[in-house]
């Protein structure tokens, strides 16, 4: 596989760097919109506008393979992919937003979780969990290191709350190619799967459900729910392999909202 893993040079990481940065831009941007009441496509049409007339940048997400809009949002047993509705978001929701930007050619994919209103505490509890799981697959980015010590670290975390890790779904490299090589799967073993080096690019957004970690598609193609309709939750970052480790590329703009800071 690592043949085919494409290395980015500094320039192409400095163009991928501002791609990131305007993807993490809309989720910061959106953060305020995301209350009991709004519908899911309203959250859709503030960030499309946003995107194409105050970035001047490409929404990814539209017409790619078919998805018909700008942004993935999914909501409480929704695992991934969901298509902005007019579905009216709740009090004690939890929404995960995904968006996908291009500039100059190049990706920037980034998604995180949301509370709406106050959640209950397994919500809470899934939604950090999750987040801390990604923080310990990231922080296991460096040369030499594998993409099992990514997975294994991402799971352990999951797995000692009781929560799942969906299998179906992974990270992927990202660059000039929305989704490349290599496939970053959110369980393995250590020191097992591609050896990483300097300058490979992927994005890491373990999924995982509060029970059991089966999933089924719905009819319209896309949307994804967990089977036993427990509750699910995301998170994504980009990040580069560096000399000595790594560097986030979809930061946020903002304070750490009371998640621990990755670096």
């Amino acid at each position: 596989m690592s043949q085919r893993v494409s290395i980015k040079s500094a320039q192409d990481i400095a163009k991928a760097r501002i791609a990131g940065r305007l993807a993490a831009d809309v989720l910061h941007m959106i953060a305020p919109h995301v209350k009991a009441g709004v519908t899911t496509d309203e959250l859709e049409r503030l960030c499309n506008d946003y995107i194409v007339n105050v970035q001047n940048t490409i929404p990814a997400n539209i017409g790619y393979h078919g998805f018909p809009k700008t942004l993935c949002t999914s909501v409480n047993h929704v695992i991934c992919h969901g298509i902005p509705s007019d579905k009216v978001l709740r009090n004690g929701d939890i929404i995960n937003i995904d968006v996908a930007i291009i500039k100059d050619g190049w990706y920037g994919d980034t998604s995180r979780m949301y509370f709406v209103g106050e959640p209950g505490p397994l919500a809470r509890r899934l939604v950090h969990t999750t987040y801390e799981a990604m923080v310990a697959g990231i922080r296991q980015v460096r040369p030499g290191a594998t993409l099992g010590d990514v997975g294994y670290a991402i799971q352990s975390v999951a797995h000692r709350e009781g929560f799942s890790i969906v299998r179906e779904y992974c990270g992927h490299g990202i660059g000039q190619i929305y989704h490349d090589d290599p496939q970053v799967l959110h369980y393995g073993r250590p020191g097992e799967g591609l050896r990483l080096q300097e300058g490979m690019m992927f994005t890491i957004e373990p999924m995982v459900n509060a029970g059991k970690r089966h999933s089924r598609q719905l009819a319209d193609g896309w949307t994804v729910v967990t089977k036993d309709h427990s509750l699910s939750a995301q998170w994504e970052h980009m990040v580069v392999v560096t000399a000595d480790g790594f560097e986030v590329l979809t930061p946020w703009p903002e304070d750490q909202d009371g998640y621990e800071p990755i670096g």
